[in-house]
């Protein structure tokens, strides 16, 4: 049987904090300042408008969090997209967030698929 991952991530509270790591991660950006702040990251999906990004989303999971959950959950950044748009460019971007709210329900169901195997 395969030893489980790990990660050593510095911080500033704790010295190196040693966790482990799900599968699914994929990286852990900037250090984090504090270990409740150590966040697991996973693959980026981009949901776009005509090239222009709406959303983020991945998994993610702050596993020494204090104050916050700290179950694997969807994390969902939104972009700053503005644009004066047109009758036709309105149904455009209502078309487009039609596709990128099934393309959440697809990630939800991934989401509940892993938790279901039991991932970390």
């Amino acid at each position: 049987m395969n030893e489980p991952r790990t990660v050593t991530v510095p911080t500033l509270d704790h010295g190196d904090v040693t966790v482990p790591e799900p599968d699914w991660c994929t990286g852990h950006g900037p250090f984090p300042e504090h270990r409740a702040d150590l966040t697991h990251y996973g693959l980026e999906h981009r949901l776009t408008y005509n090239g222009a990004e709406l959303f983020r989303l991945m998994l993610a999971q702050t596993p020494l969090a204090e104050r916050a959950s700290r179950e694997v959950c969807g994390y969902v950044e939104q972009a700053g997209y503005t644009g004066s748009l047109d009758q036709g460019g309105l149904y455009d971007l209502a078309a487009a967030l039609d596709a990128a709210a099934d393309q959440l329900r697809a990630f939800a169901d991934q989401h509940a698929a892993l938790l279901a195997g039991g991932a970390q």
